[in-house]
C-alpha cells in the first residue's frame, strides 16, 4: 500500500509542479514542438533535439516489459502505455500505482508480444539511441539548454520527465526478471542505476520469456470425479 501511495503523490506532485511551479510556457512552444515532430530542426539546438526523440524511445522501452506485465492484471496497460508516448511519465506513473505485483506470465505470446521481447528490439533501440545521444552530444550547446531549461516550462519539464523515466523502470524490472526466471541482484542494481542505457541493455541481454499454455495450467490440475 505504501508503494501505491508514494507512486500517487509523486504523480500528483508531478502535475503540480509542472503546471503551477515549473517556468512559464513560451509564446513559441507549439511552433517548437512541431517542427521537432516533422524533423525541421534547423536552428533548434541539438539538445533539445535528441531530448525531444529520446522521449520517443523511453515508451518503446517500457512498452517491451508493460504489454507482458498488463497480461496479469486488471487494468489495461496498452492505455498507459499509449498515453506514455504523448504525455511520458504523467501516464506511466497511475500506472505504476495500480498495478500489482506479477512474477507469472500465463498464455502464449502473440506476434506483438514477440516482437517487444526479441532481443532484437533492444539492439534497434540502443543502436537509435547511441544515435540520438551522439547527435545531442557533438553538436549542442550546453549554455543555451541551461537557459531554455530555467525559462522554458517545455523544455523544464520534459527534462525532469526523462529522468523521472529513468528513476522509474526499477519498478517493473523485478517483476519482468522474476518472469524470466532470472534471479540475480547484481545484474538488477546494475541496470537500475545505469540511466537509459541500463535498461537498453536489459532488453538486449533478457532470456525470451517462457510461455505457459492455459491447456498445461488445467492438465496440471487433479482431476475431479
Amino acid at each position: 500500500m505504501a508503494r501505491k501511495i508514494a507512486f500517487w503523490v509523486l504523480w500528483l506532485g508531478f502535475i503540480v509542479y509542472a503546471f503551477v511551479l515549473a517556468p512559464p510556457q513560451q509564446p513559441n512552444t507549439f511552433e517548437l514542438i512541431k517542427n521537432l515532430s516533422i524533423a525541421q530542426w534547423q536552428g533548434i539546438n541539438p539538445l533539445v533535439v535528441s531530448l525531444f526523440n529520446l522521449m520517443g524511445i523511453w515508451p518503446l522501452i517500457y512498452s517491451a516489459v508493460l504489454f507482458i506485465d498488463g497480461r496479469g492484471q486488471k487494468i489495461p496497460a496498452w492505455l498507459f502505455a499509449t498515453g506514455s508516448f504523448g504525455v511520458g511519465a504523467f501516464a506511466l506513473l497511475p500506472y505504476l500505482a495500480l498495478r500489482e505485483p506479477n512474477k507469472k506470465f500465463v498464455g502464449k505470446k502473440n506476434t506483438f508480444l514477440k516482437l517487444l521481447d526479441s532481443r532484437v528490439t533492444g539492439f534497434v533501440l540502443t543502436i537509435a539511441t547511441v544515435i540520438l545521444v551522439a547527435y545531442g552530444l557533438r553538436g549542442g550547446d550546453w549554455g543555451n539548454f541551461v537557459q531554455q531549461w530555467q525559462t522554458d516550462r517545455f523544455i523544464h519539464v520534459m527534462s525532469i520527465d526523462f529522468c523521472l523515466l529513468c528513476l522509474l523502470f526499477p519498478a517493473l524490472l523485478t517483476d519482468d526478471m522474476a518472469r524470466r526466471g532470472w534471479k540475480n541482484p547484481q545484474l538488477f542494481w546494475l541496470i537500475a542505476f545505469i540511466p537509459l542505457f541500463g535498461p537498453l541493455i536489459y532488453l538486449s541481454v533478457r532470456p525470451p520469456l517462457p510461455e505457459v499454455g492455459t491447456e498445461a495450467r488445467l492438465n496440471q490440475q487433479p482431476a475431479t470425479n
